[in-house]
C-alpha cells in the first residue's frame, strides 16, 4: 500500500487517523505541523496526504499546494471542523482529491483513502485526446445516422409532413430542428409543442387560438401555435400523447390548412409545415383503439426511425469528445478523459440515450475527482444516475433489467448476451459482479 503523509496538530485525531489506517494496512508517516510538513515533501514524494486545514500560521491550502507541486498525481484530502465555502472554493482551485467536514466516520476517510490509492494505481491509465468534433449540429458516423442523414438532405427541402420516432432521449427534437433548418422555411419560425404537457381542455385553443370571451378567463385573443409559426414549422413533439377527442381535428387541419379558432365562426388559412415525433408504437395504439387510424395514415407519410445509442456504440467516442469540448469551454474547467473512462463509457447500454449521456459528461465534467473521468468515475456516475431521467426506475436499474431479459433470453450464456449487449464478454462480467449477479 502507498504510504500517506497525515499532518494534523490535535495530537487526539493525529493518534486515532494513524493507528486506524495503520490497521487497514498503510504505513501512516504523521506530523504536527506546517512546518515538518513541508520537511517530509521536500525530501519525498507522497502519493497520498491526509491534512487538517487550519493547523498553524500556514495551512492545509499550503499542503495541497506544496505536495501537488512535489507530485502532480499526490491525492490530497483536506479535512476541517471550520470548513467554509471559501475554504472549499480554494481547496477544490488547488486540486484537492476530497474535503471531510469533521466530525467524520472513519470508515468515510478509509472510502476516499481507497479512492485515492485507486488513482494512483491508475497512472498507466493515459489521458486521450477525443477526435475534434466536427462543426455539426447532429453528431455521429454510424450507418444508422448516415440513412438518417441522407433522408433529412431529401426531405428537408420539401414540404412533407414527417414522423420521427425514437426513445426518449435519442434526439429527435435535434432531428426537427434540422429538417426546418434546411428547408425554404428555415427564415420564419420553428415552434416545438410537447403534446403531452398538453391538458385535454386546452389542446384546441393552444393549437388553434380562442377569441376574447371564448371561454371563462378569455379576456382577449389568443394566437394559436399554428397561426403563430404562419410560414414556419411546428414540431408536434410526442403526437401519441394528443387527446383523442382531438384528432380528428387534427386530421381536418392537416388536410385543409385551415384553423377556427375557438369562439370564431370563420376558419383561416395557415401555411405551416408539421413534423412530429413520438416514442411510441403508433400502429398499436390504432390496434387498441387509443390513436385515429385515418390520423396514423396522414402522419405516415415520411418515416425517420431514430435508433438508440446502443445500436450506435461507435457514436459514443465522438458524443463524448463534444460534450467534454462544450463542457469545459463552459464551465472555464480542463477536465481529461482515460482510456478506461471512455472504454467504460462506450461499453454501457445508456438506456437514457443521448440524454442520459449529455447530462452524465456534464456532472463529471463539474465533479470527477483530480479533474480527470477514469472507468470509477463512471461506474460511480453510472450508480448514481438521477432516478426518472427517463420516466420510471433509475437509469442503473433499467441496465440491469435490460441484461436480466437478455440473458433470460439466451439461457444464460454470456457470451450471447453480450454480442446482443453489444458489449465484450469480460464488460458483461464487470456489470453482473457489480450488480451483484455474477
Amino acid at each position: 500500500m502507498p504510504p500517506v503523509l497525515l499532518v494534523e496538530d490535535d495530537p487526539s485525531v493525529r493518534s486515532t487517523i494513524s493507528t486506524f489506517l495503520e490497521l487497514e494496512g498503510y504505513a501512516v508517516e504523521a506530523v504536527s505541523s506546517t512546518r515538518e510538513a513541508f520537511l517530509r515533501l521536500n525530501h519525498a514524494s507522497y502519493p497520498i496526504v491526509i491534512s487538517d486545514i487550519y493547523i498553524d500560521e500556514r495551512t492545509g491550502i499550503d499542503i495541497l499546494k506544496a505536495a501537488r507541486l512535489a507530485n502532480d498525481t499526490c491525492a490530497v484530502i483536506l479535512m476541517s471542523a471550520r470548513g467554509s465555502m471559501e475554504t472549499v472554493m480554494a481547496a477544490t482551485r488547488g486540486g484537492a482529491f476530497d474535503y471531510l467536514a469533521k466530525p467524520f466516520e472513519l470508515d468515510d476517510l478509509l472510502s476516499i483513502v481507497k479512492r485515492a490509492e485507486g488513482a494512483a494505481d491508475e497512472e498507466g491509465d493515459e489521458d486521450i485526446d477525443p477526435d475534434e468534433p466536427l462543426a455539426t449540429e447532429m453528431i455521429g458516423s454510424s450507418a444508422k445516422l448516415i440513412e438518417i442523414y441522407k433522408t433529412i438532405s431529401r426531405v428537408a427541402p420539401t414540404d412533407a409532413l414527417v414522423l420521427i420516432e425514437g426513445e426518449t432521449g435519442t434526439g429527435k427534437e435535434l432531428i426537427a430542428h434540422l429538417l426546418h433548418a434546411n428547408s425554404r422555411r428555415s427564415t420564419m419560425p420553428f415552434l416545438p409543442v410537447d403534446c403531452a404537457s398538453l391538458a385535454p381542455s386546452l389542446v384546441e385553443s393552444e393549437l388553434f387560438g380562442a377569441m376574447k370571451g371564448a371561454y371563462t378567463g378569455a379576456d382577449r385573443d389568443r394566437t394559436g401555435v399554428f397561426e403563430a409559426a404562419n410560414g414556419g414549422t411546428v414540431f408536434l413533439d410526442e403526437i401519441g400523447e394528443i387527446d383523442l377527442n382531438f384528432q380528428l381535428k387534427l386530421l381536418r387541419f392537416l388536410q385543409e390548412k385551415e384553423i377556427r379558432p375557438l369562439g370564431s365562426s370563420r376558419p383561416r388559412k395557415v401555411d405551416v409545415r408539421i413534423l412530429a415525433a413520438t416514442n411510441r408504437n403508433l400502429r398499436k395504439m390504432v390496434e387498441e383503439g387509443k390513436f385515429r387510424e385515418d390520423l396514423w395514415y396522414r402522419l405516415d407519410v415520411v418515416r425517420i426511425g431514430v435508433p438508440p445509442l446502443r445500436e450506435r456504440h461507435g457514436d459514443v467516442p465522438l458524443l463524448v469528445g463534444a460534450f467534454l469540448k462544450r463542457y469545459n469551454e463552459r464551465y472555464g474547467l480542463e477536465t481529461r478523459i482515460t482510456e478506461s473512462g471512455m472504454k467504460a463509457l462506450a461499453d454501457y447500454t445508456w438506456p437514457g440515450n443521448i440524454r442520459q449521456l449529455q447530462h452524465m459528461m456534464e456532472r463529471m465534467v463539474i465533479l470527477s475527482p483530480g479533474a480527470r473521468i477514469t472507468e470509477d468515475t463512471v461506474d460511480d456516475a453510472i450508480r448514481t444516475s438521477s432516478p426518472k431521467e427517463q420516466g420510471g426506475e433509475s437509469l442503473a436499474d433499467t441496465e440491469m433489467e435490460q441484461i436480466r431479459k437478455v440473458l433470460a433470453a439466451t439461457g444464460g450464456n454470456k457470451s450471447r448476451a453480450a454480442r446482443i449487449l453489444g458489449i465484450e464478454r469480460k464488460t458483461l462480467y464487470r456489470k453482473l459482479e457489480r450488480m451483484g449477479l455474477a
